[in-house]
């Protein structure tokens, strides 16, 4: 059914998950763009970040179920599609002068809602195309290419596409996601495991988040995962401030020092399978965690902007390795029939910290000062190592992988 290597399936998934995210990145430039041009209120513009993230609070358990109960493949391509259709409507909305920040709020919030059916079933999927010792470099390589699009190439291509007209970016996204969709129809040999339905969407959820919490490995992946997202996000949220006021930094340098971070997650894309090969598991686990403890205060205490960019670098460049070893392990561990779920009940720990997250690091740096929700993440990430240094274990580790045919019961 698979090979050692990624085939043709997984490129085919690959390259359907690229042309996702350069859809993406266009449209993540274009709306707040859109935005601007029709009001210069900045709750206002900063209403469509809203409404991409709120999706990820509400629906990501709803889209596990989904994940599970139908064929991935087609959910992904119904959900690609959906997103064209959607992404080409604003088009002619925008050429129409129709709707205003109403609509685009709705279409924004709309894209985001299957956006979460897409990436959960995207990454259920993996393991039906490439055997189970391959997933590490499969997932690098996806992350590779979501690095690529949403860091490199979108961003920039939605901006220049805007300027000639503000049709203009909607429409190549729209063609990226319908051709993302007629990639993913062309998959073939992919088993479907059917979920014996229950008729009752709660008792499905429930089983999910049930067994996701049952088990030692996953459960504290997902809970030490959710303070570190909910801490950086807090930085992220003021990271241009520190930029500028720290590192003297303009627009276009802290543009670099994004980049760079892509750069570093790219690297990380190309070595993440034989890295995690020769740390293993349980070394990479333990290492991951005091990565995320270190890096905020390297950051912070960097005298220079090179210094902030080779620290900003090495932590793309982690962050993408970590992200490989948790997906591989997650999908290796959980049954298949559960794995929507389960995927979708790890995604709201890590996607729901998005959004306290940010209103904790304004509040933090406005009563501390700038540097104040860094050092909140290194103290964070320091009570953290040693409640997880025991279930990290290489002893951790194996019993997770031995009972993988046998999930907890409630």
């Amino acid at each position: 059914m698979f090979s050692t290597e990624p085939g043709a399936e997984f490129q085919k998934l690959w390259a359907a998950t690229a042309l996702s995210n350069l859809g993406d990145g266009i449209i993540l430039v274009a709306t707040p763009l859109l935005a601007a041009a029709l009001t210069q209120d900045p709750a206002m513009v900063a209403g469509v970040s809203f409404a991409r993230h709120l999706p990820w609070l509400v629906f990501p358990l709803a889209s596990g179920v989904l994940a599970d109960r139908f064929d991935r493949r087609r959910a992904m391509a119904l959900a690609a599609c959906s997103r064209s259709l959607l992404v080409g409507a604003l088009a002619s909305a925008v050429v129409f002068h129709a709707g205003g920040l109403p609509l685009l709020y709705a279409a924004v919030f709309l894209l985001s809602t299957a956006e979460t059916l897409f990436d959960i079933s995207g990454v259920t999927l993996v393991p039906a195309v490439v055997a189970p010792d391959r997933l590490p470099r499969a997932y690098a390589r996806l992350a590779g290419a979501r690095t690529v699009a949403n860091l490199f190439v979108g961003p920039p291509l939605g901006g220049f596409c805007f300027g000639l007209a503000p049709t203009a970016p909607f429409l190549v996204g729209s063609v990226c996601l319908l051709l993302a969709g007629g990639l993913l129809v062309q998959l073939r040999g992919v088993p479907h495991v059917p979920v014996k339905r229950s008729g009752n969407v709660t008792a499905e959820i429930t089983e999910g988040v049930r067994w996701l919490w049952q088990h030692p490995l996953l459960r504290t992946i997902s809970v030490t995962l959710a303070p570190l997202n909910v801490t950086l996000v807090a930085q992220n949220s003021i990271i241009v401030l520190l930029a500028q006021q720290r590192l003297g930094l303009d627009a276009a340098g802290f543009g670099v020092l994004v980049s760079v971070y892509g750069a570093g997650g790219i690297v990380g894309s190309l070595v993440a399978d034989r890295l995690i090969g020769w740390l293993g598991a349980s070394r990479g686990l333990r290492l991951a965690i005091v990565i995320e403890t270190a890096y905020p205060a390297l950051f912070v205490l960097s005298s220079s902007a090179v210094q902030a960019g080779a620290v900003f670098a090495l932590f793309g460049f982690h962050a993408v390795v970590f992200g490989a070893l948790t997906s591989a392990l997650q999908q290796q561990l959980t049954p298949p029939a559960l794995r929507g779920r389960v995927e979708s009940a790890a995604r709201l720990f890590e996607h729901g910290s998005t959004a306290p997250g940010a209103l904790l690091g304004g509040a933090v740096a406005a009563s501390f000062g700038l540097a104040a929700p860094f050092w909140l993440g290194t103290v964070t990430g320091g009570v953290l190592i040693p409640l997880t240094w025991r279930a990290f274990s290489a002893g951790g580790v194996a019993a997770a992988r031995r009972d993988t045919l046998a999930p907890p019961t409630a």
